[in-house]
C-alpha cells in the first residue's frame, strides 16, 4: 500500500510470494529493477520485504520518492509481478498560515487556523498555553491542520499554538490568543466562519466537512443530504464534531451527494451547501483463470474490472508487458486472446488495472501439455510445475496411422477448404475426430482447427491473408490419443482481384414522407469497367436488408414508411464481381399527418362546468412525425354547428372548462404533426353536472352490494349510491372471518367488482363496503359469505355465462345478452342446455327476484317501470348441474310521459291580496322520470276548449305557484299537468275556486269537479243546519231505523195520493205552464241570472243522475216526493277516502251562472250523506224506508222532475234537508259497477232536478267538521236497474253526526197527480223496497 514518510526515516515494503519452489524476490522503482547488492541505504529482507534507511529528500533531489513493484520469479514455471505502490516524502516543516488573534461569544465555535502542506497535516499537534491539547468531540483537529473548538467555556480561553513533528526538531506556530465574551445584549446575526467545500475522496477514507457559525443566540447546525435530513445522534455513519462539523467515516459510494449545512437559531436561518464525489480504486470483477491446453491451440483469459475512473488494463507475461500482434490480441475490452500456442507461451500472465486512485493485479498460469496427455476438466487452481507427471495419462491402445490424401479442394484469397480420406488404421473413421494444424511458411507457430463432428473428413480454414503460402498437415485422434501426422501441404492463397472500390460522396436525402433519394459517385479504384451498383436498404431496428439494381449514379426509392429512419448503402460489381461497400447513411424520410387516430379516448365529468379528456396516442407506425400536440372539438349535442376548438400540448389529457351545466357535449380529438392535423377519432359524449358535485360530507351508501363465494375467493360487486351529487373517491372493502375489520383494500371509484384472494375455504366471511372521499367514509353495507369447500373439481364444471350485457330497449323492454365460454367459439348451442335470467330492481330494498328461462343467448325482459334501474344476471344450466350466477349488469329503462296527473292540487287565496292566489300540488305518483315543469290551465268557463285556457308555466323543481291579477268575486277553474323528457301527462280534474268579494271576504276552494253531459240544476234547493256527531249505532239499531224509514215513506206516499186525486187537471196545467216559464231557457242555455243554484250535494266521482222519467216533454210536472230523514242512522266518511280521482268520470255536465255558484259558495252547513259498503252488515235481514212521522209541507214553489220508468232506475238514496220556505224533490242516483262507492263530499242529498246543466262544485265541509273520524275502507255494491236479476249483496248504512233540524212536510195547496202518474210513483216505491229486501236477505 501506500506510504507517507518524512525525512530522515526509515520505511519496510512488504512483499509475500509463495510456491512449492521458493521464488526469486526482485524490486523495481518507476519499471526499472533495483540492484540491491551495491546498494548501502536500500537492502532485500529475508522475506523480500524491501527496507530503505534513511529516507534522502531536498528540493532538487529525491532519490527515494516513487513507484515500488515486487517482482518473484521461479525458474521452470515463470515470473509474476506485484501492484505498485507509491512512497510519498513530506516536505520541509512550512506553514502556510498561523493562528491569530480571536474572539468568541460563549456557547459559539471558534477556528485557528494552521495551514501545512497536506503531506504534513498528519503530524500536527496543537498546544494551549504551551501544554499539548487533549483531542475529543468538542476539540477537533481538521484535515488541514486547523483547530475546531465548539462550544466554548471559559476555559477554553488562553493562547494556542500549533507544531508540527515530522521527525528532527519541532516547529512551532505562533501564539494566538483565543477570547471568550460574555453573551451580548442585542441579537448577533448568524454568519458562516467557515463553510463546506466540495471534496473528492478515495473509498476507505475519513471525510470532514467543516461548517462554523456565529452569531446570537448561539445556533445549531445540522445537516441534510440530497435534501433529506441526516440523522446524526447515534449514527453509524455520520457523527457531528465541534459544534457542527461533519465526519464520515471509511466512504462509500454510497455516500455521494449534495451536502447542505443549516444553521439556526430564534431569529434566521443561514445555509452553506459542498458536494462529496467518491473515487474507487479497480477492483475485479472476473478474475483470469488456469489453463491447460495443447500446442497450436487457441486460448482466452478473461478479465473484467470496475472502478472510478474507469480503470486502464495491460497484459504481463512473467513480468513483461504483452504487445498486441497477430497472434496475441486484446479481444472484448479486456480479454487476452493468444492464437496458435507453442511452447515458449507458457508460464504467468496478469491482468493489471489502474486508476487515477490505485491499481490492481490478478494473474493465471498457462501450461502446455504435450499432445498424448489429455487435457484436465478443471484448470489448475494454484501455481504449479508444468511437468506432466500429476497428470492421468490417456488410455493405452493403438493409435490411428496418418490421414491419407490431403487436398486443398476450393482455393480462394482467404479460405481454404480440405478433405483427406480415413486411415488405413480404421478405413471406417466413424469414431475419428482430426486437428487441422497450420501455419505461415517460415513461422513456427501452429494454429489448430478442428472438426465439428467425428467422421467427418473436410474442413473450412477461414481468416487467412491473401497470396501467402500456408503449410497444412491433420492428425487422426481416437479415444487412444492423437496418431500419426500426414505429410505437410502447402497451399497458396489466390491473389485478390482489382474489385471495385467504395463508391465516394454518398449522399442521402428525403423527398417525401415515403420516398428517399441516394446519390454517389464512380469508385476511385477498380481493375475494369464498373458494370452496375447494388443499393441496399434496410428500416432502423429490422435484421432484413433489401436491395435494388441500379445502372446510374442515384435512385429514388419510394414506397418507404412516413417519419422512419432508414440506412443505405452501395456496392459496385466489376467484371470481377462486387467490390467494397460504402459505409451505411442514415435518412429519415419526412414527417406527414397522422394516419390515425388517437386511441381510447374517455371523458370524465369533473364538475357542473367542466369536464376531463383522457387518450393514448395514434397507434405505433401510424404517428407519421413527431406528434406536436392535439386538436380537441367539442360542441353541445343540440347544436350540431356550434364547434369549438382547444389545441392541447403533448400530455395525454385536457381539461375543458366554462362549459354549461346539464348540457350534453361531443368530444372528438385529432393528433397533430407540424404538417398538420390526422383524422379524428369517432364522437364521445358527455354530460356535465346539473349542480357541482358535494364533498362537504361524506357519500352515502352504495346502493347495493353482492357476493360470490368461491373456494379461496368471494368476488364483490356493488353498484355506487343512489345520491349522485356527492363526490365518491372509491371504495373501501373490509373482510374477514366473522368481522369484517381484519383486512381492509381500497379500489377505485370507478369500480364496481373486486375479487378477494387467498381465503380459506369453508369459513364464514363477513364483508363491509363503504364509499369514501376527502371527507371521509360513508355508511357501511354488510354481506357475508361462506366460501366453499375443498373439493375434487368437476371433469367439466359449468362456467357461468360471460359478458352479460343490458342493452335498453324502451321505457319497459330491456334485451339481455351474453356469452357462455362452453360452448364452442361459433357459440352454437347443440346439447340441452338452458339458461336462466333473473332480474329485479333495489327501489323498494325488499323486491324479490323475477326470473325466466331462455335457450338461446339473449333475452328480452318487458313489462318494466319506466325510469327504473335494475339489475340482471344469468346462470346456465345442464342437467343436474348449474353454474353459479354470472356477474350483474344493470341498465335503465328509458322514461315515459307521465302517466297520471299531478296530485292534491289546492287552491288558496294569498292573504292581503284578494287578486292573487295560491296554487299547491304534490308531483304525480308515476312521474315516469324526472318532472321537467309543470303547466297551470285556469278559465272561469269549465267547459271551454283547452286550448281557451289561460296557460301559467312552472319549473319542474316547484311545487306552488302564485297567480295574479284575477277578477273578483269571479269562480276559476284550475287544472295541471306534469311534463317530463318524453312529453306531457294528463292533466288533474278541475278545482274551482271564486276569488273574494271586494271587500275582502276569503275565496272559498273546493274538491275536484266532476261535470257530466246529463247533469241539469234544480230550481232551488234546502240546507240544513250543522250537526254533531254521534257514534255509530250497532247494526241492529240500524235495521230497525231503516224499516221505520221505509213505513214512513210508504204512510207519505198514500197521503199525498188522497191530495193527488182531489186536484184538477186545470191546476195540473198551470204548474206545467209555470215550471216552463220559470226554467226553459236554463235548462239549455245554462246562462240564466235569476235562477237560484242546486243545493245538490253529490260525490262526483261515483254517483250519476237519471231522469225520473223517459218522455220528451222537455219540462213535466216534477212529482213532489217528500224524504225520509233520521239524523241518527248517518254516518260521517273521510273524504281522504278519495283516491285515483283522474281515473274517475261522471255524468254532471253543464253552466252554472254566476249567482248560483255564489250562492253555492256561501253554504257551509252540515249534509248528512250515505254510503252503501260491504263487510259490516249481517246479511238474511231486509232494510226498509219507513215514512218519517213529520211531514215537509209543500213549498210555494213547486219543483219539476221527469218521471222515471221503474225498471230503468238504479236505486235511491234518500235523504232530508231544510231551508228557507223550499223543498226538495227526491234524487235518483246511479252507482257505475265499475267503481267503488265512496262517500259524498258534502254531507247533504239535496234532491235532482230534471235536466238542467249547471257545473256543479263541492266544498270540502267534512275535513272540517269531522276531523277525527277515521278513513273507512268501503267496497260498495252495484245497484242495477230495477226488476232486473242481479246477486243479493249485503248493505251497510253507517252512523253520521247527529243533525238537530225539524223535519217539516212543504206542501203545495194546489198541487195534485193525476191518476196515472200516482200509480207508475207507487209502483217505483215498491220496486225500491223489494230492491232492498232482496240486497238484505242475500
Amino acid at each position: 500500500m501506500d506510504i507517507l514518510s518524512v525525512r530522515g526515516a526509515s520505511v519496510i515494503m512488504n512483499c509475500s510470494a509463495y510456491c512449492e519452489t521458493p521464488p526469486k524476490i526482485e524490486w523495481k522503482k518507476d519499471g526499472t529493477l533495483l540492484n540491491l547488492v551495491s546498494d548501502d541505504r536500500r537492502q532485500l529482507l529475508p522475506d523480500g520485504s524491501l527496507l530503505i534507511n534513511s529516507v534522502v529528500h531536498s528540493k532538487h533531489n529525491k532519490p527515494d520518492e516513487g513507484y515500488y513493484q515486487c517482482v518473484a520469479t521461479v525458474e521452470s514455471l515463470g515470473t509474476i509481478v506485484s501492484r505498485t505502490a507509491k512512497l510519498t516524502v513530506a516536505g520541509l516543516p512550512r506553514f502556510t498560515s498561523q493562528p491569530e488573534l480571536s474572539s468568541v461569544y460563549k456557547g459559539n465555535s471558534a477556528i485557528l487556523n494552521c495551514e501545512v502542506n497536506v503531506d504534513l497535516a498528519p503530524f500536527v499537534r496543537w498546544e494551549q498555553d504551551r501544554q499539548p491539547l487533549l483531542l475529543d468531540e468538542r476539540v477537533f483537529k481538521l484535515p488541514s491542520g486547523a483547530l475546531l473548538v465548539g462550544n466554548t467555556t471559559d476555559t477554553d480561553g488562553g493562547f494556542y499554538r500549533c507544531v508540527i513533528e515530522s521527525g528532527g526538531t519541532p516547529k512551532y506556530s505562533e501564539e494566538a490568543e483565543l477570547k471568550i465574551l460574555p453573551d451580548p445584549e442585542e441579537p448577533q446575526s448568524l454568519v458562516f466562519v467557515r463553510q463546506p467545500s466540495s471534496l473528492t475522496k478515495v473509498t476507505g477514507q475519513n471525510v470532514v466537512f467543516p461548517c462554523v457559525a456565529g452569531g446570537f443566540p448561539t445556533p445549531y447546525v445540522r445537516w441534510t443530504k440530497n435534501g433529506e435530513e441526516l440523522i446524526t445522534e447515534d449514527s453509524e455513519r455520520f457523527a457531528l464534531r465541534a459544534g457542527g462539523s461533519l465526519l464520515i467515516p471509511d466512504v462509500t459510494e454510497e455516500d455521494v451527494g449534495t451536502y447542505t449545512c443549516v444553521a439556526e437559531n430564534e431569529n434566521e436561518t443561514i445555509e452553506a451547501q459542498a458536494e462529496l464525489a467518491v473515487q474507487v480504486p479497480p477492483e475485479f470483477l472476473k478474475r483470469p483463470a488456469n489453463i491447460y491446453a495443447h500446442e497450436s491451440m487457441d486460448i482466452v483469459f478473461e478479465c473484467e474490472v470496475t472502478g472510478k475512473p474507469t480503470p486502464t488494463v495491460k497484459w504481463v507475461k512473467n513480468g513483461d508487458v504483452v504487445i498486441p500482434s497477430d497472434y496475441f490480441k486484446i479481444v472484448k475490452e479486456h480479454n487476452l486472446q493468444v492464437l496458435g500456442l507453442v511452447k515458449s507461451d507458457e508460464g504467468f500472465y496478469q491482468c493489471i488495472a489502474e486508476n487515477d486512485v490505485g491499481n490492481a493485479q490478478a494473474g493465471a498460469q498457462l501450461i502446455i501439455l504435450d499432445l498424448d496427455v489429455a487435457i484436465p476438466t478443471l484448470p489448475p487452481t494454484s501455481l504449479t510445475s508444468a511437468t506432466n507427471d500429476h497428470l492421468a495419462p490417456a488410455t493405452t491402445g493403438p493409435l490411428p496411422t496418418a490421414p491419407r490424401d490431403v487436398v486443398a479442394t476450393l482455393v480462394s484469397t482467404r479460405f481454404i477448404r480440405l478433405t483427406w480420406r480415413t486411415p488405413v488404421s480404421d478405413p471406417q473413421g466413424d469414431n475419428l475426430t482430426y486437428s487441422i494444424f497450420y501455419t505461415k511458411e517460415g513461422i513456427n507457430r501452429e494454429r489448430v482447427e478442428n472438426t465439428s463432428r467425428p467422421g467427418e473428413t473436410q474442413v473450412m480454414i477461414q481468416n487467412l491473408m491473401p497470396e501467402t503460402v500456408y503449410v497444412f498437415r491433420v492428425v487422426a485422434q481416437n479415444k487412444h490419443g492423437h496418431g500419426e501426422s500426414s505429410a505437410p501441404l502447402k497451399v497458396a492463397t489466390q491473389p485478390e482481384v482489382q474489385l471495385p472500390g467504395p463508391a465516394p460522396n454518398i449522399r442521402a436525402y428525403a423527398g417525401s414522407p415515403t420516398s428517399v433519394t441516394v446519390t454517389w459517385e464512380t469508385p476511385l479504384s477498380g481493375n475494369g469497367e464498373i458494370q452496375n451498383y447494388k443499393l441496399y436498404y434496410m428500416e432502423k431496428g429490422q435484421d432484413s436488408e433489401q436491395d435494388v439494381d441500379v445502372a446510374g449514379l442515384s435512385y429514388t426509392i419510394t414506397g418507404l414508411k412516413k417519419y422512419t429512419e432508414y440506412s443505405f448503402r452501395v456496392v459496385a460489381y466489376n467484371k470481377h464481381g462486387p467490390g467494397v461497400s460504402t459505409q451505411d447513411v442514415v435518412v429519415r424520410t419526412l414527417s406527414d399527418v397522422p394516419s390515425a387516430a388517437p386511441q381510447n379516448l374517455t371523458l370524465e365529468v369533473r364538475n357542473s362546468k367542466s369536464i376531463m379528456l383522457h387518450w393514448q396516442p395514434p397507434p405505433a407506425g401510424t404517428h407519421s412525425g413527431q406528434i406536436t400536440g392535439y386538436k380537441i372539438r367539442f360542441r353541445k349535442v343540440s347544436r350540431k354547428s356550434d364547434v369549438s376548438e382547444s389545441v392541447g400540448g403533448t400530455q395525454l389529457f385536457q381539461l375543458i372548462e366554462g362549459l354549461e351545466r346539464g348540457t350534453e357535449y361531443n368530444f372528438r380529438i385529432a393528433a397533430m404533426t407540424v404538417n398538420g392535423t390526422g383524422p379524428a377519432t369517432d364522437w364521445v359524449s358527455a354530460e356535465t353536472f346539473e349542480s357541482d358535485l358535494d364533498e362537504s360530507r361524506v357519500p352515502e351508501v352504495p346502493s347495493s352490494l353482492h357476493v360470490r363465494p368461491l373456494v379461496t375467493s368471494i368476488v364483490v360487486s356493488w353498484t355506487p349510491p343512489e345520491n349522485q351529487n356527492i363526490v365518491v373517491r372509491g371504495y373501501a372493502i373490509g373482510y374477514g372471518i366473522g368481522s369484517p375489520h381484519a383486512q381492509t383494500i381500497k379500489v377505485d371509484y370507478k369500480q364496481r367488482y373486486y375479487t378477494i384472494e387467498n381465503l380459506d375455504p369453508s369459513s364464514h366471511y363477513v364483508i363491509t363496503l363503504k364509499a369514501f372521499n376527502n371527507v371521509g367514509e360513508g355508511i357501511p353495507l354488510y354481506e357475508s359469505a361462506v366460501t366453499r369447500p375443498h373439493s375434487v373439481p368437476d371433469p367439466s364444471p359449468m362456467m357461468p355465462p360471460v359478458g352479460v350485457q343490458a342493452s335498453i330497449l324502451s321505457h319497459d323492454t330491456i334485451r339481455i345478452t351474453w356469452a357462455d365460454n362452453s360452448l364452442p367459439k361459433n357459440q352454437k348451442i347443440t346439447d340441452a342446455r338452458y339458461y336462466t335470467v333473473r332480474w329485479k330492481t333495489n327501489i323498494p330494498a325488499n323486491t324479490k327476484y323475477k326470473t325466466a328461462n331462455a335457450t338461446t343467448l339473449s333475452y328480452l325482459v318487458t313489462g318494466l317501470k319506466p325510469n327504473t334501474l335494475y339489475e340482471f344476471s344469468v346462470m346456465v344450466t345442464k342437467g343436474r348441474r348449474s353454474s353459479t350466477w354470472s356477474m350483474t349488469a344493470h341498465g335503465t329503462t328509458f322514461e315515459l310521459v307521465p302517466t297520471s296527473p299531478p296530485k292534491d292540487v289546492t287552491v288558496v287565496s294569498k292573504e292581503g291580496k284578494p287578486r292573487t292566489i295560491i296554487v299547491n300540488w304534490q308531483p304525480p305518483s308515476e312521474a315516469n322520470g324526472k318532472i321537467t315543469g309543470y303547466i297551470i290551465y285556469y278559465s272561469t268557463d269549465v267547459n271551454a276548449e283547452i286550448h281557451d285556457w289561460v296557460i301559467e308555466p312552472v319549473v319542474g323543481n316547484r311545487l306552488t305557484h302564485q297567480i295574479q291579477e284575477l277578477t273578483l268575486d269571479t269562480p276559476y277553474y284550475f287544472k295541471i299537468q306534469a311534463r317530463n323528457s318524453k312529453g306531457m301527462g294528463p292533466m288533474s280534474e278541475a278545482v274551482q275556486f271564486r276569488t273574494p268579494k271586494a271587500s275582502g271576504s276569503a275565496g272559498k276552494g273546493s274538491r275536484p269537479v266532476d261535470v257530466g253531459p246529463d247533469y241539469k240544476p234544480p230550481l232551488s234547493g234546502s240546507n240544513s243546519p250543522h250537526g254533531s256527531p254521534t257514534s255509530p249505532l250497532d247494526s241492529n239499531m240500524l235495521l230497525v231505523i231503516i224499516v221505520s224509514v221505509g213505513v214512513i215513506t210508504i204512510v207519505i206516499v198514500v197521503i199525498v195520493a188522497v191530495f193527488c186525486t182531489r186536484r184538477t187537471t186545470s191546476h195540473q196545467k198551470k204548474k206545467r205552464a209555470a215550471c216552463k216559464s220559470v226554467n226553459g231557457s236554463h235548462k239549455y242555455k245554462g246562462n240564466s241570472k235569476d235562477v237560484k243554484p242546486p243545493d245538490l250535494w253529490i260525490h262526483h266521482e261515483r254517483l250519476e243522475l237519471k231522469p225520473i222519467d223517459k218522455s220528451p216533454d222537455p219540462n213535466p210536472i216534477m212529482t213532489d216526493t217528500p224524504i225520509p230523514r233520521n239524523s241518527q242512522d248517518i254516518t260521517p266518511v273521510d273524504n281522504s277516502m278519495d283516491s285515483n280521482i283522474h281515473q274517475r268520470r261522471n255524468s254532471y255536465r253543464g253552466h252554472e251562472s254566476e249567482d248560483s255558484m255564489s250562492t253555492l259558495a256561501g253554504r257551509r252547513g252540515m249534509r248528512p250523506k250515505m254510503m252503501m259498503p260491504f263487510d259490516s252488515q249481517p246479511p238474511q235481514q231486509s232494510v226498509r224506508n219507513t215514512p218519517s212521522s213529520d211531514t215537509m209541507p209543500a213549498s210555494s214553489s213547486q219543483p219539476c222532475a221527469d218521471h222515471q220508468d221503474p225498471d230503468s232506475s238504479s236505486g235511491a238514496y234518500l235523504g232530508s234537508a231544510q231551508e228557507e220556505d223550499a223543498a226538495q224533490g227526491l234524487p235518483t242516483a246511479h252507482v257505475r259497477p265499475s267503481h267503488p262507492l265512496k262517500s259524498f263530499a258534502v254531507p247533504a242529498v239535496p234532491a235532482a232536478g230534471s235536466a238542467y246543466d249547471p257545473a256543479l262544485p263541492s266544498t270540502p265541509l267534512l275535513t272540517q267538521q269531522a276531523p277525527s273520524h277515521p278513513v273507512h275502507s268501503v267496497k260498495t255494491a252495484s245497484i242495477g236497474t230495477l226488476g232486473r236479476t242481479r246477486p243479493p249483496m249485503p248493505v251497510v248504512v253507517p252512523s253520521a253526526p247527529d243533525v238537530q233540524e225539524t223535519t217539516r212536510m212543504l206542501e203545495d195547496s194546489e198541487s195534485s197527480y193525476e191518476p196515472d202518474e200516482l200509480t207508475k210513483e207507487m209502483a217505483h216505491l215498491e220496486g225500491l223496497m223489494k230492491d232492498l229486501n232482496a240486497i238484505t236477505t242475500a
